[in-house]
C-alpha cells in the first residue's frame, strides 16, 4: 500500500504539471489565455499576474503552483469570476450521483446475466453473447438517443431532461451502464465456466453442494479477479461518457462544466477538471487493491 501510496502520488503530480506545461505551451501570452473570454481588464490583469506569480522565475511559478494546489487552492475563473474549487464542487454531487448509478446498473446487469448464462445451452449463450457485443459497439450517446426516443418521446415514462428525482437518473445511468455490462457479463461469464471445471468445484459436487451453491458461494468469487481488473476499464468510460451524457439529457455536472470550459477558453477550469481526473483514478485504483485482496486474501502475500 505504501507503494501503491507512492505510485497515485506521482500520478498526481505528473498530472498538475502537464496541466502547467500545456498552459505555458499555448499559443499566446499567459496572461491572455487565463482570462480567456473573461472581462479584460489591466485591474484584473494585475490580480492574475499577483496570484500566478507571472513576475517571478518560471521554476518560482511552478513551485507556487504546486504549492497552491498542496493547500487546495485551484485557482479562479476569470470568465465566471468565481473560484475554480467552488465551480467544481456545486456540480461533483449530479455527476457523482450518475457515474454511481450507471455503475451500479453495468456491474448488476453483468452479475446478473453472468449467473444466468454460464455453463447453460449454447442458444442462451449466444443470444447473451450478441447483446453484450451491441451493447459495446453502441456509442453510449447513441444508446441515450435510443432511450430517448422510446422511453420518453413515445411512452413519455421518463422526463427528457434535467436532473429533478429519481426518474430522471434512470434513462442516463442505463445509457453509460450498457456498455459496462457488456464487458464485464462477458469476462464473468468466461471466468464462472472456467471455475466451474477447476477441481474444487468436482470436489464439491461430489460432496453434494448444489451447482446454484457452487456458483454463488465459490465460483462466482474465483471469477470476479479478471472482472475487478476491468473496472479501470470502465471508470475511464463512466468519466469520458459523463460528459456528452449530461449534455444530451440536459443534466448539471463536471461534464457540463469541461464541455463550456473547453468551449470558453477557461484554462484554470480545464486544468482543474484534468487534476480531478486524476485524483478519481489513483482513488479507484487503490480502492482496486483493497478489493484484490479482499476477493483472495493470497494476492499481495
Amino acid at each position: 500500500m505504501i507503494k501503491r501510496l507512492g505510485t497515485g502520488l506521482a500520478v498526481l503530480w505528473a498530472a498538475a504539471t502537464s496541466s502547467y506545461v500545456a498552459l505555458l505551451l499555448a499559443p499566446g501570452d499567459t496572461v491572455d489565455i487565463l482570462i480567456g473570454n473573461g472581462v479584460d481588464t489591466p485591474e484584473i490583469r494585475a490580480k492574475i499576474v499577483a496570484e500566478w506569480g507571472l513576475d517571478r522565475p518560471e521554476v518560482v511559478q511552478y513551485l507556487s503552483y504546486l504549492w497552491r494546489l498542496l493547500h487546495g487552492d485551484l485557482g479562479r475563473s476569470y470568465q465566471l469570476q468565481r473560484g475554480v474549487g467552488e465551480i467544481l464542487a456545486t456540480q461533483v454531487g449530479p455527476t457523482l450521483q450518475l457515474t454511481l448509478a450507471a455503475a451500479a446498473t453495468g456491474v448488476t446487469l453483468a452479475v446478473i446475466i453472468a449467473l444466468a448464462t454460464a455453463g447453460r445451452g449454447r442458444w442462451l449463450r449466444g443470444a447473451a453473447s450478441a447483446a453484450e457485443l451491441v451493447s459495446v459497439s453502441v456509442p453510449p450517446f447513441l444508446i441515450g438517443i435510443v432511450l430517448l426516443s422510446v422511453f420518453s418521446f413515445t411512452f413519455g415514462w421518463f422526463p427528457v431532461s434535467g436532473a429533478s428525482g429519481p426518474q430522471a437518473l434512470v434513462l442516463p445511468a442505463l445509457a453509460l451502464g450498457l456498455p459496462i455490462a457488456g464487458v464485464l457479463g462477458q469476462v464473468l461469464r468466461g471466468g464462472l465456466e472456467r471455475a466451474l471445471e477447476q477441481p474444487f468445484a468436482v470436489t464439491a459436487r461430489a460432496r453434494g453442494l448444489t451447482e446454484r451453491a457452487l456458483v454463488v458461494r465459490h465460483a462466482l468469487r474465483h471469477a470476479l479477479i479478471p472482472a475487478v481488473t476491468l473496472a479501470g476499464w470502465f471508470t475511464g468510460t463512466l468519466l469520458g461518457g459523463t460528459v456528452i451524457t449530461e449534455a444530451l439529457f440536459g443534466r448539471p455536472g463536471l461534464g457540463q462544466v469541461a464541455m463550456q470550459a473547453v468551449t470558453g477558453r477557461d484554462m484554470p477550469v480545464v486544468m482543474a477538471v484534468v487534476l480531478l481526473s486524476a485524483v478519481v483514478y489513483v482513488a479507484i485504483s487503490t480502492l482496486l487493491d483493497l478489493a484484490y485482496r479482499a476477493i483472495d486474501p493470497r494476492i499481495g502475500g
